[in-house]
This record gives structure tokens, sequence and C-alpha cells, in this order.
């Protein structure tokens, strides 16, 4: 038997007010539409539901058996229904996103301070991993956005955010020693202290460290850009990283350099599910954060 929500609902108001009339009037139907819906449902299941004079209504056998049956189904589907509902408003006023752990310790947090000013109401999940973590969390659907330097992957739309480019970091222990711009070639003479050849980031830059036939002595092979902007401040070499560490090195005795001849950039992306749609939010977060990065990016002159 094929019941619908409508045929139960009108039941349970007129057992309700034992009249046709105003269950008629509380379900905004008119009476002849309402007794259409009863005459239905006592068809499919055979007998009658209702006794009916022209004076009063009242359940019959049958009726009084169905009654609570109806009445715990309806129940259990307008619970469902309210859950759905309000589950589906507070996805749509939730963005979560995931990015590398530099990235998302000292440049988001106060994007995100500020984009609140404008959007008060939604919610931003921001969680910290490697790439491949965010990457799956994005195909999982876990994570609405992720923000990274990712490759090509099925099931991801991947659209530019940012451009970067690759700058050397050096202790900031000799005044004598900044310079606004370092040549590829002139890292032959330094002690580089490179990540984990695993390392999306440390591949990119090793391919530009070949081509200048600079051939880093990996004694220490180092597992995250932190530890490395780390190293350095402890002076223990150089580093070469890409310009969106600056946030990270402000925050550390290390002064940057801009890489030159040639001067190398670095995409950095935006991956979002292919088949999620995103929250409202996420397109004016997204503008707001590229604007964000684009003042301070320029005020340092590395954009």
């Amino acid at each position: 038997m094929d019941f619908t929500s409508r045929q139960l609902r009108a039941f349970l108001l007129v057992a309700r007010h034992r009249s046709f009339t105003r269950a008629a009037e509380a379900l905004f139907i008119t009476p002849s539409g309402l007794s259409l819906l009863i005459r239905e449902l006592e068809t499919q299941l055979g007998p009658r539901l209702f006794d009916r004079t022209t004076r009063q209504v009242a359940l019959t056998t049958h009726g009084n058996h169905l009654l609570p049956v109806a009445k715990k189904s309806l129940e259990e589907l307008d619970s469902a229904m309210s859950h759905i509902g309000k589950t589906a408003q507070e996805a749509s006023q939730s963005l979560s996103i995931g990015a590398p752990p530099l990235v998302a310790a000292n440049i988001l947090p106060q994007a995100i301070k500020e984009f609140r000013v404008h959007r008060p109401e939604l919610r931003i999940q921001l969680s910290d991993g490697t790439l491949t973590a965010i990457l799956e969390g994005v195909q999982a659907g876990k994570l609405d956005v992720g923000l990274g330097i990712f490759g090509k992957a099925p099931d991801i739309r991947r659209t530019p955010f940012f451009r970067f480019s690759l700058m050397v970091i050096r202790p900031d222990a000799d005044p004598t020693l900044r310079r606004a711009s370092t040549t590829w070639s002139a890292l032959k003479r330094e002690r580089l202290l490179v990540m984990t050849n695993t390392s999306p980031l440390q591949q990119f830059i090793n391919k530009h460290l070949a081509k200048a036939g600079v051939v880093p002595q990996a004694n220490t092979l180092i597992g995250s850009l932190d530890l490395q902007i780390a190293m350095v401040e402890a002076g223990e070499g150089v580093a070469v990283i890409p310009s969106f560490g600056l946030p990270a090195c402000r925050n550390r005795r290390v002064m940057m350099s801009r890489l030159i001849n040639p001067e190398v950039t670095l995409d950095f992306y935006q991956i979002r599910n292919r088949g999620k749609k995103l929250p409202s939010g996420a397109e004016d977060f997204t503008s707001f954060l590229q604007a964000y990065i684009a003042r301070w990016a320029g005020r340092a002159g590395i954009l």
C-alpha cells in the first residue's frame, strides 16, 4: 500500500476534531477535498475508518487501531524533516577549509577575523594537514575547500588562487648580509636546508636548484616549512621557501630575499569537490582572502 503523509495527516485531524469541517480548516483545504483524502485512504485499506452521521464523526475499531500508528509515523517524519532542515541551514552557514600548517597558522586566522566583520553569520572551520590529507578531505566531502599546491585529481575542481614567488631566507644575525635579491647560482656557496623529497614543494624547488647547478648537501632533511624557518633562525643554514611564508618569518629572526635569475613563481590553488555545492559564503570568503593576501604581499614587494 502506498499511503501519503497528507492522507495520514487528514486522518489524524478528523480523529482529533471529530469534524470534517474543522479538520479541513486546519489543513487549509475544502471539506470535499478532505473527504476525498479520507476516501482514498479507506479505499487502500479496505474498511471504513470513521462512522459518520449528520451530528458526529467517530473512529471505527479499525480507525482506533490505525490512530497510534499514524500518529507515531507522522511524528517521526516531522522530526526527521525538521532535523534535515536544521542541518541544511547550518551547513549553508558553515564553511570548512583545509590548508597546510604554515598557511593555516600564520595567514588564515587574521584573515578570518577581519572577514567576520563583513559576514558574522558564516562559521568558518579551519583545519591544517598535509596536502594529501587535505585533498582526501575534499574528495570525501569532509572539507568544502582546500588551499595549497595541488596537482590535478579526479572529481576535483582546481582553481588558481594566488601566485607566489620563491625566496631565500637567512639568519638575521649580520645586518651586512641583508640584501633585496639573491641569484640562484649564488646558493652554491650556501648551506641549504631542504625538506624531504616527498614534499611536492621541495620537488618543485629541486628542479630549479638543479638548473642553477646547485646540489644541496642533505645532511638534515626537514619535514615542514615551520621547522625549516626555525632551523634557519638557529643559524643552521639558509632555505628556499615560497613567499607565503613571510608572515611566519616576521615572527622569527630571519631575513628574506627575492630569488632572481630567474624569478620563479609558484601557483597556489583552491580545490573543491565537483559534486558538492559550496556554502553561500564560500565565494565571498575566497574573494576576501585573495584581496587580503594581495595587501600584505604587495606591501612586502613580493607579488
